[in-house]
């Protein structure tokens, strides 16, 4: 069975991919680490499309259950049909921010205030993700995806990002049971 987590960046579906993992036999894969190359810091180069997409597909391809995280919806049209369910975490702008916020300040901690680029990269990413529910912003956005979920070819169930991780993980786990 091949699963879709997608929302919001710091919406927490690497962090529930992550959760789904430890208690099924789901293998967890994020769209991150397709996305962008592996460099110190992270997030600096991307990952050409073919070749991203052609990693995805071939990971997927070698485990039976596969929960993967993450935004696919610039990806191409071949992922409207590749899972079995997919489930779209919302969250409250002002609670997403301040996820995003802790997070960049434990991913790169006093490098923030002494490496200019790294600070000017962290706030113009910021600024991308506090976008997401402006209607009028071209980039990835609760637009988009609303969108996009009319092209998937299965159902998409939507779940609040403020509840508990346990609680959650246990509607997912329940879900694909009833699949």
């Amino acid at each position: 069975m091949n699963i879709l987590l997608f929302g919001a960046s710091g919406s927490g579906t690497t962090t529930l991919g992550i959760e789904i993992a430890k208690r099924s036999d789901f293998q967890h894969l994020d769209a991150d680490d397709y996305y962008w190359k592996q460099t110190n810091p992270p997030f600096q180069e991307k990952v050409q499309l073919t070749e991203r997409n052609e990693n995805l597909k071939a990971d997927i391809k070698r485990f039976k259950d596969v929960i993967v995280s993450g935004s696919l919806v610039s990806w191409g049209k071949e992922w409207h049909t590749a899972f079995d369910l997919a489930i779209f975490i919302r969250l409250d702008h002002a609670v997403r921010m301040e996820r995003l916020k802790q997070r960049e300040t434990e991913r790169y901690g006093v490098a923030l205030l002494s490496n200019k680029k790294l600070h000017e990269q962290s706030k113009a990413f910021l600024d991308w993700a506090s976008q997401y529910d402006n209607p009028k912003f071209n980039g990835r956005s609760i637009k988009v995806h609303e969108n996009w979920i009319e092209l998937l070819d299965c159902e998409v169930l939507t779940l609040d990002g403020q509840k508990e991780l346990a609680a959650k993980a246990e509607i997912v786990l329940e879900k694909i049971k009833a699949i």
